[in-house]
C-alpha cells in the first residue's frame, strides 16, 4: 500500500512537470526574457529577504500567468507559491490591497485549480465563454463599486500611502479572477488593465522608496503576457484555430 501511494504521488509530480511542456514558443521566450531581466535587477539590488522573495515570486508568477495562458493546470501551485511571495512584498511596501488581491487569486484561481487539477485543462479549454451585453454591464459596474468601496476603506483604516492606485488595481484584478474562475475569456481585457495599473502602482511605490523595481517589471511582463494571450492562447479563437480546437461562439 505504501508503494502504491508513493507511486501515485510520484506520478502526480511527473504529471505536473509535464504541464510545463507543449506551450506556444512565445510563452517560453517571454519567461526566459523575464528571468534574465529579473536576475539583472536582483544582481544590482542590495540582497535582502524581501528582494530574494520578490525575485522568486516574480519568476513563479510569470510562469503561472503563462500557464493560465496555455490552459495548463500547473498554474494552481505556481500561483499559490507566488501569491505567498507577493503577500510578503505587499506587506513590506504597505500596499495592503495588493495583499487582498493575492488572497482573492488564491480563492478564485489557485485553490479551485489545485482541487480539480487533473480535470482543469480539458474542462477549461473545452468550456470557455465570452460576454454578452449583460455580463459586460455587471463586470464594469462591479469593478467600479469594488474600486470605490475598497479605496475608501483602505484609505480610512490603514496607512496605505497609495490607497486609490492600490484600489483600482485590486478592483480590476478581483473581477478578472472571478471571470477566470467562471471561464470567461473577457478576463484578458481586465488582466491587461490590471497589469497597467499594477505597473503604475509598483512604479510609484518604487519611486517613493517602498519597493524594488522588480515588482514594476513583473507587472510589465504580465501586460505582455496578456497581449500575447489574444493571439496564441486557447482562450481566444485565433489560438484555438492553431491548436485545432472548436471555436468559442458565446
Amino acid at each position: 500500500m505504501q508503494n502504491v501511494a508513493s507511486e501515485k504521488k510520484e506520478n502526480y509530480f511527473i504529471w505536473l512537470w509535464n504541464q510545463l511542456k507543449g506551450w506556444p514558443v512565445q510563452n517560453y521566450c517571454l519567461w526566459f526574457f523575464a528571468f534574465g531581466f529579473q536576475l539583472a535587477l536582483l544582481i544590482q539590488e542590495k540582497i535582502m529577504t524581501v528582494t530574494i522573495i520578490t525575485f522568486i515570486g516574480t519568476l513563479l508568477g510569470t510562469l503561472c500567468v503563462l500557464a493560465i495562458n496555455a490552459t495548463k493546470a500547473v498554474n494552481g501551485w505556481l500561483g499559490l507559491i507566488s501569491a505567498a511571495c507577493f503577500i510578503y512584498a505587499g506587506l513590506a511596501a504597505k500596499n495592503y490591497l495588493s495583499i487582498f488581491e493575492q488572497i482573492a487569486y488564491i480563492a478564485t484561481l489557485d485553490l479551485p485549480v489545485i482541487l480539480s487539477v487533473k480535470s482543469w485543462n480539458d474542462d477549461t479549454k473545452n468550456h470557455l465563454r465570452k460576454f454578452g451585453h449583460k455580463e459586460w454591464a455587471i463586470a464594469i459596474i462591479g469593478t467600479l463599486v469594488v474600486y470605490a468601496v475598497s479605496g475608501y476603506l483602505i484609505g480610512k483604516f490603514t496607512n496605505d500611502p497609495r490607497p486609490w492606485i492600490d484600489a483600482i488595481s485590486f478592483a480590476i484584478s478581483l473581477t478578472a479572477g472571478i471571470m477566470c474562475f467562471m471561464r470567461y475569456n473577457n478576463q484578458y481585457f481586465w488582466w491587461t488593465a490590471s497589469g497597467v495599473f499594477q505597473l503604475i502602482l509598483w512604479g510609484v511605490t518604487f519611486a517613493q522608496g517602498d519597493a524594488t523595481l522588480a515588482m514594476a517589471v513583473n507587472s510589465l511582463i504580465y501586460v505582455i503576457n496578456d497581449i500575447l494571450a489574444f493571439t496564441v492562447s486557447p482562450w481566444f479563437n485565433l489560438g484555438r484555430r492553431r491548436a485545432g480546437l472548436k471555436e468559442i461562439s458565446k
